[in-house]
Formats: structure tokens, C-alpha cells, sequence
């Protein structure tokens, strides 16, 4: 990755004010021949490099000239690994480019950012799961957004035969392992699963982003719009007090406390059916009371079927004496 060299190469020249191109390709694993024609490179693109010959010479930045990245203090530096530093257990590409960048710090920041480096770890198997590998589109899709070219897809809709299309590739989103490709279409904004992406081919032809676009919002936006269709039902539930807790853990933004009745809390929960109410509360057997007539009825169906399904056994009848 050609970019992180050229990152940490400035980063270099800032914290020691002149290196050359010997101790560049050390620091950075690179030929001295691809260390010098970065720095070329770096003077061709009008940063205010230059080189000094003879004995004691190197490459100097003009004046001290400082990056945008001169101005990080040690705690933003520290914040900066902390956040890219889990990305190393499954990135070595990313493992890389932080090595160059730690390198590249000034000496005084080096140990707290090689700490906050290692000080996470992001394990994405649940307990008795597979980890969840990164879908290949990925690398294709960001390479799209990167480039700001236009996307032809393959998609499939649940329940829909599969069918093509040409989009505006504006951002893909992990969320928990499962991805989302965000993109511009001729119907507005989509958000496409890319686990019903069949294929995807970049055309060449350049892409229209809307000025001013941020990714985050834009899926802050399908977040609220998702959470509202899961949240149409709405029943009134009263837990025990001391299971408040892990009830509101267990069903997340979808429980609001009401109030707390001494040994009791009185809560709303949410979900697109009352069909759905009444599963996520079935387990909590008689532990919970549910004010709703129709997840009432759902519940009574379901212990219904439990009861037909799993009969009590009879107590045996005492022996004559």
C-alpha cells in the first residue's frame, strides 16, 4: 500500500527532520530504490520536500513544513490506535501500515500508541460459532467507493429472482458481521445486503456522490427507519424489579421503562407483531405479566402447544394399604 508509505514517510521527516532514503527503506521494509522514488513522488505532488547532497545530507522538509498529522497530541495519538488497532487481528495489511505509522511518531508517543495498538482484540464468533469471515465484495465495493466509479450488481430480493443494476457506490457498513452496501440509485438512496449480492463489477464510468454526504448519517437514517417497522406492536409488560436488568439487556432499545412499583417495573416492548412479543416473553414463563389482550392470546396458543407437546406426568397414585 503505497499510501501508508507515503503517510509514515512524512510522519518520518517531521519527528527527525531529515532522513535518507537508506533509513526510509529500513524503517519502512521497502528497496532504497522504492523509499527514493516515494520522496520523488512526494516532491512531484508539490509537498515542500527536498533533497541535501553529500556528506550529512537527506531529505528535509522545506522549512519544518508540517502535515495535517503534525498536529496529533499523545492522547489523540493513543486514541487513534486504540480505535485501528483491533482491526490488526484481521487485517494484516492494516497490522502494516500501523507498524510504519508507530514507527514514524515522535519517540515520546511511540509507547502509548504501541499499547492502545495491542490493548483490544475483536473476536467475531459468538460462543459456540464460526467467526464471521469478511464477504469477498468487500474489497471490490470499497475499492468502487474509493474510486468513485460506478458499480453494476447482481442482487437478489427475499422471495425475488435475481436482477441487475447500475449504482453510485457511497459506503459499506459492518454492522455485527453482517454487511450493507450503501449506494445511490435511480429511485434515491438503497441499502443493499451483501449476503444477497450475487455479483459486482466495477464499469468504469464515474459515480455521482450528493455534496456533503456523510455515511454515518446516511445509515443513522436506515437504523431509525428499520427500528421503527420492528417497533409497529407495543405491549405493556411488568417484570420483577430485580430482573429489570437483564430484561431491558435482553430486548435492548425495543424495552423503555415505564415506572418502578416497588417489587415490580412496569415496561413497553416492542416488535413488529404481537406474535413477536409474545415469543421473546414466552421464556420468562409466569415471572412476567403481559398487559395485552392480543399477545395474550398468543401466549395462551404457545403454552397451549408446549403443554400438548411436552405433557405434565401424572403423579402416581399412593398404594393401598
Amino acid at each position: 500500500m503505497r499510501a501508508d508509505r507515503l503517510v509514515a514517510t512524512l510522519l518520518l521527516m517531521q519527528a527527525r527532520g531529515r532522513v535518507t532514503a537508506a533509513e526510509l527503506a529500513e524503517e519502512l521494509e521497502v528497496s532504497r530504490a522504492t523509499a527514493r522514488r516515494d520522496l520523488e513522488a512526494l516532491s512531484a505532488a508539490g509537498v515542500p520536500v527536498y533533497p541535501q547532497r553529500g556528506r550529512g545530507g537527506g531529505w528535509s522538509l522545506v522549512g519544518g513544513a508540517r502535515t495535517d498529522l503534525s498536529g496529533l497530541t499523545s492522547a489523540e495519538a493513543r486514541a487513534l490506535f486504540l480505535v485501528a488497532g483491533p482491526a490488526t487481528s484481521v487485517a494484516p495489511e492494516i497490522r502494516s501500515a500501523l507498524r510504519k505509522l508507530v514507527r514514524a511518531l515522535p519517540r515520546t508517543f511511540r509507547a502509548d500508541a504501541q499499547a492502545a495498538a495491542g490493548a483490544t482484540v475483536v473476536d467475531t464468533a459468538a460462543w459456540g460459532e464460526d467467526a464471521k469471515d469478511r464477504p469477498d465484495l468487500v474489497a471490490v465495493l470499497q475499492e468502487a467507493v474509493v474510486r468513485q466509479v460506478r458499480v453494476r450488481l447482481t442482487y437478489r430480493k427475499r422471495g425475488e429472482a435475481p436482477r441487475g443494476r447500475v449504482v453510485d457506490p457511497w459506503g459499506l457498513v459492518d454492522k455485527d458481521g453482517t454487511w450493507y452496501f450503501v449506494a445511490g440509485t435511480d429511485d434515491g438512496q438503497r441499502t443493499f445486503r451483501l449476503d444477497r449480492v450475487l455479483g459486482a463489477s466495477l464499469t468504469g464510468t464515474p459515480a455521482s456522490r450528493p455534496a456533503g454526504f456523510d455515511l454515518a448519517g446516511a445509515w443513522d437514517e436506515v437504523v431509525t427507519t428499520v427500528e421503527r417497522k420492528r417497533s409497529e406492536t407495543t405491549a405493556v409488560v411488568l417484570v420483577p424489579t430485580r430482573f429489570l436488568e437483564i430484561f431491558r439487556h435482553q430486548h435492548g432499545r425495543h424495552c423503555t421503562v415505564v415506572e418502578e412499583r416497588g417489587e415490580h417495573a412496569k415496561v413497553e416492548l416492542t416488535a413488529p407483531r404481537p406474535l413477536d412479543i409474545a415469543r421473546n416473553v414466552a421464556g420468562w414463563g409466569g415471572l412476567v405479566t403481559v398487559e395485552s389482550p392480543e399477545v395474550e392470546e398468543h401466549l395462551a396458543r404457545i403454552g397451549a402447544e408446549l403443554v400438548s407437546r411436552y405433557p405434565r406426568a401424572a403423579p402416581a397414585e399412593p398404594a393401598e394399604s
